[in-house]
């Protein structure tokens, strides 16, 4: 039996900056009061920290809405707020992957990597996620990042689109695996302060070693 050689590079089934489009799905109102998967506290705080790293890494981002201005209202000022100007794109279909705008900006855009978060796991990330992977893309999801009316409807959901080849990931894991390397100091003290702004227990770690022991990852 041969043995592979080690090579210090990354694996490629690694997300970097700029190889993939991420999609944000109807971080809305209406959508959010029927979500029971996960506290509205902690959705928030991690499509804020998904729509940070996104903005902070410059990856191309969609933000789409369902009917906003009839039914779901306006999107999450947490995942506005890190693009400012940009133009959201309101639909009708429940199916993101159905409305000609958003492929014609998915085409634009033109990466085989999509990665998706948004409202409801079951309804409005299954169907692109399954229609992406059906037309040949790559397709990541954040889970936690994700929610549904119940734990069981997000788990089988999440169950069914890893059973057609999307790969689920996390919030906090989105961001580190675009850093990477702490010696990329470019991005260093944006991936930090991020994290110590909503990065949960971990950002807590970071605020105190560097506060207290002047400690630096890199």
């Amino acid at each position: 039996m041969s043995i592979p050689t080690a090579k210090a590079i990354p694996g490629a089934l690694l997300l970097n900056p700029t190889d993939h489009l991420l999609v944000m799905i109807d971080f809305q109102s209406q959508m959010a009061f029927a979500t029971h998967s996960i506290a509205a506290i902690e959705l928030r705080n991690n499509a804020s920290l998904v729509a940070q790293a996104a903005a902070g890494f410059k990856v191309p981002t969609i933000l789409t809405t369902v009917a906003e201005k009839s039914f779901s209202g306006p999107m999450f000022d947490e995942v506005t707020a890190p693009f400012p100007g940009q133009r959201m794109l309101d639909r009708t279909s429940m199916n993101t992957w159905e409305d000609v705008a958003v492929i014609a900006e998915v085409n634009r855009i033109a990466k085989k990597r999509i990665v998706l978060a948004g409202l409801w796991t079951s309804v409005c990330i299954v169907g692109p996620a399954l229609s992406a992977l059906d037309q040949g893309f790559e397709v990541y999801v954040i889970t936690d990042a994700c929610g549904d009316v119940s734990t069981e409807a997000h788990e089988r959901a999440v169950a069914r689109m890893v059973q057609a080849g999307a790969r689920p990931i996390t919030s906090l894991q989105y961001l580190l695996e675009l850093q990477r390397d702490w010696a990329r100091g470019e991005t260093y003290e944006l991936t930090t302060g991020i994290a110590k702004k909503v990065g949960g227990a971990y950002g807590i770690g970071v605020t105190y070693a560097k506060t207290m022991f002047g400690a630096h990852e890199g």
